[in-house]
């Protein structure tokens, strides 16, 4: 087993909103300084001439206390007089952005175009949300979802969101993350002796993880990390909670267990975290060597998000302790 740290700075892989529940939990759990969200941007493009960040902006607005508290996404309160004067016009209205969302993808696109990378206008809009949980992107480079279906490749919005993900997933792609490269920030903190520990949200593995673990040398930098790995299954008793991992696993011929989401973590994993209502996956798990914690993952409340997080921190001391769930 490997010398783990007993204190030290937390990395959670995160997409949008599964992740951000946790990654909210986390922010009540530890001090700001300890804790660091890598976020998915492979499902970023272009709208309306705007540089636009879903994963990255859910994040900051949860992590804000400014989210929709109904959907997960978007800002509380909003507006959506641009979107209908939009459509109006006969515009593409089919991915909305509220009119006080707007102000945050107009800000990041004029800073782009002022030479400022991704992870400084994050940096920066977290500081005017007043955000001091550091969110950083999985690369300041482009990497896009592109998904491979019954009806043609699709980029990830026009799948996920203009077809409601109702096309029949056959493949899913990620391109440009040959030449994607991790900030140094990031790749310095996994370098980090202190790094007491590494979560992967209970994201859609597939959509949300994968790309991030696609960016050239980030998985490597993952693995060769003295900080244990421990991955928060996205099912409960063999359904996903929200969005499409479900319909992707059976799409794939992947099975809905937690052993399946294993599986597809493989050797990167040092244990898994899965609701009591898949119990009975855990000793085949803890025969493969896995640490295997198991709770109630369901994050409806704002308790229970900080009762998953302090849990999900529980098994990452325990198992840098040498200890199984």
């Amino acid at each position: 087993m490997k010398n783990y740290a007993v204190d030290g700075p937390i990395l959670a892989l995160s997409g949008g909103v599964g992740g951000a529940k946790l990654a909210l939990g986390l922010s009540h759990s530890l001090p700001p300084e300890r804790l660091y969200v890598l976020a998915n941007t492979a499902d970023d493009f272009e709208h309306l001439g705007l540089q636009v960040s879903p994963d990255l902006d859910t994040l900051m607005y949860t992590l804000a206390g400014i989210s929709n508290p109904e959907t997960g996404w978007g800002l509380k309160g909003e507006t959506w007089n641009c979107m209908q004067a939009l459509e109006g016009l006969g515009g593409e209205a089919w991915f909305r952005l509220g009119d006080r969302d707007l102000a945050t993808h107009i800000y990041r696109t004029a800073s782009r175009a002022r030479g400022a990378t991704l992870t400084d206008v994050t940096v920066n809009l977290c500081a005017r949300l007043g955000v001091t949980v550091r969110i950083l992107p999985m690369s300041d480079d482009p990497v896009r979802t592109m998904v491979t279906t019954d009806q043609g490749e699709l980029s990830f919005q026009h799948y996920f969101v203009r077809e409601q993900c109702a096309p029949k997933v056959r493949a899913i792609r990620f391109e440009g993350h040959e030449t994607g490269k991790p900030g140094a920030q990031i790749l310095s903190l996994l370098k980090n002796p202190d790094l007491a520990g590494i979560l992967i949200c209970p994201s859609n593995p597939f959509l949300s993880i994968d790309p991030i673990l696609s960016v050239s040398g980030l998985a490597d930098a993952i693995r060769e990390s003295v900080a244990p790995v421990i991955a928060v299954s996205p099912l409960i008793g063999g359904k996903a909670v929200k969005g499409p991992t479900a319909k992707i696993m059976k799409e794939l011929n992947i099975a809905l267990t937690a052993s399946a989401i294993a599986d597809h973590y493989g050797d990167l994993l040092d244990g898994i975290i899965l609701d009591q209502d898949d119990a009975h996956a855990a000793p085949e798990l803890e025969a493969r060597g896995l640490f295997v914690g198991i709770t109630d993952t369901l994050m409806q409340t704002p308790k229970d998000k900080t009762r998953v997080a302090d849990y999900s921190l529980g098994c990452l001391q325990a198992l840098r302790a040498g200890g199984n769930g």
